[in-house]
């Protein structure tokens, strides 16, 4: 630091999980990013209690994999009940879902904060500015700067600026970004609570669709729970946010300040929007500044990460030239369509949820417990679905778009899952010998991009080099699109799939196409 001046390749301006994240993924590859944080030191409380596997795949990407443990634990279960105690629904989370994780993980925010702090400051590009709040910006061809107030006033000039900066982003606001709102509000009153009498909590989350006072009892990570209740339309608003009223509520659970501490009671307003574009020029907006949605889906924190994840790579491609910059265009496009199917989900659910009317609950409880018994055993709908446009391939295989699983795999005696063993970044897998689908000039272009070039073979087979497939993941999903190779991202989507070796290279052109690179086009 030099001054009240500092550069670097990106400026991130927030540093909660998706900042964190950003920076992290960003930091990996050898890019150099600022972070300016306008508050002086973390927030003590947690805000998201969850987060889904692919998630858990991008945290564990950031390096903190080995501590995920000490903040999570598997959500385990998920029920809907009404107010009689009959379950509407119910969802056996699994411990081991399609990428590699637990589908749902019950997390301490501080303490995941803490962890992504902790590996942002090992790495020595990563420059972490707390206190420091963004006043001004503005943007040149080539540049974005940005002023910021606190102790010591700094000007920081970035190839890119990614917002991440909250619900109220400084960052939208000064550029005076239009967002669509659905005019969802309802007020929570969240308590975040320590339990002191060793109680089992069986279902471990539950929803009360209850018409008199819609209520949740969920995990918020380890030795930690979260209760919420609806603030009904005659309720004065001041009063429902005291801490009487906390504990009245919290009394209908069975607590007490004698077997409880009440750590923190806030009143949220549940709101439904985002942002119609997420990039202006030299600035992405990822996160909260992007969009809000109720949490009945889970998945706030996550479409963040998502937001992270797919960002990340994109950039690194075009500071490092292997990239044209309109290939940041795709981030909207993909990220915005995810977004809009989360938002839609949680708005119906809270739908659901929030019914006060009794006539209409009562039809409700019975179509949904009807509806309960037939659906026992079977999975969830999920809150993400494939990409359909952007940086994805439309081949026979259908591939294209689809999140690709993650399983343990071998190779060379080292056994355990994908990316520990094999890593992260862009992944051809293939069922052939490498050799036989790549000459010397399409394996230099696909190194170029440091992909991973991994054949797979079946579980105790021994080829050289070779990963096998112990969990049986990826060879039943090559077989049945019809591949013999698939082309992964380093957001772990499926670019595309490629029918026979002919087709490897019309993959690998096809990804040039996209990223509008002359150093993959082929030779």
């Amino acid at each position: 630091m030099s001054g009240s001046r500092l550069e670097s390749d990106v400026v991130v301006v927030g540093f909660g999980p998706v900042g964190q994240v950003a920076t992290l993924l960003l930091a990996r590859p050898g890019r150099r990013v600022v972070v300016l944080e306008r508050w002086p030191r973390p927030y003590p409380m947690p805000r998201a209690v969850s987060f889904d596997g692919e998630s858990g795949r991008i945290l564990a990407a950031t390096g903190i994999g080995d501590r995920l443990a000490e903040v999570t634990e598997p959500s385990r279960d998920y029920v809907w009940q009404n107010g009689a105690g009959t379950v509407l629904f119910e969802v056996d989370v699994s411990d081991r879902g399609r990428s590699g994780h637990p589908d749902s993980s019950a997390v301490y925010q501080p303490g995941l904060e803490a962890a992504l702090a902790e590996r942002a400051e090992s790495l020595p590009g990563v420059t972490v500015l707390r206190g420091h709040e963004v006043v001004a910006l503005d943007q040149a061809a080539e540049r974005v700067r940005v002023v910021t107030a606190g102790p010591e006033p700094l000007v920081v000039e970035a190839s890119w600026l990614v917002a991440c900066d909250g619900a109220n982003s400084t960052v939208r606001s000064a550029l005076d970004l239009p967002v669509t709102d659905f005019g969802y509000f309802d007020d929570w009153l969240t308590c975040d609570v320590t339990v002191h009498d060793g109680r089992a909590f069986e279902p471990n989350n539950l929803q009360v669709c209850d018409p008199a006072r819609p209520r949740t009892a969920v995990s918020a990570g380890p030795g930690h729970r979260r209760w919420e209740f609806l603030r009904l339309p005659e309720e004065d608003p001041a009063e429902f946010g005291t801490v009487e009223s906390a504990w009245r509520l919290l009394a209908r659970f069975g607590l007490d300040p004698d077997n409880a501490t009440l750590d923190r009671h806030a009143v949220y307003t549940f709101q439904a929007r985002f942002a119609n574009d997420w990039r202006s020029g030299r600035v992405l907006l990822a996160g909260d500044a992007a969009h809000l949605m109720p949490p009945f889906a889970g998945q706030g924190m996550c479409s963040g990460l998502r937001d992270a994840a797919n960002l990340g790579w994109k950039l690194d491609l075009v500071l490092r030239g292997a990239a044209a910059d309109s290939l940041l265009d795709s981030y909207t496009v993909e990220r915005r369509a995810h977004v809009q199917h989360a938002i839609g989900m949680s708005m119906n659910l809270g739908r659901v949820i929030c019914q006060t009317d009794p006539k209409a609950a009562a039809d409700r409880d019975t179509a949904m417990a009807a509806a309960a018994a037939r659906r026992r055993g079977t999975p969830a709908e999920p809150a993400v679905t494939a990409l359909t446009r952007g940086v994805v391939r439309k081949d026979a295989t259908g591939l294209g778009g689809v999140l690709g699983p993650q399983g343990t795999v071998t190779r060379d005696g080292v056994t355990g899952l994908f990316d520990e063993v094999v890593g992260t970044g862009f992944v051809l897998l293939t069922t052939l010998p490498l050799d036989e689908i790549l000459d010397a000039a399409l394996r230099a272009r696909l190194t170029g991009l440091d992909a991973h070039l991994v054949q797979v073979v079946p579980r105790g087979v021994e080829a050289p080099g070779a990963v096998q497939d112990d969990d049986e993941v990826y060879l039943p999903l090559l077989d049945e699109a019809g591949a013999v190779a698939a082309l992964v991202r380093p957001d772990f989507y499926l670019f595309g799939g490629a029918s026979d070796a002919a087709g490897v290279r019309a993959l690998v052109d096809d990804l040039a196409t996209h990223l509008g690179s002359e150093r993959l086009s082929p030779v």
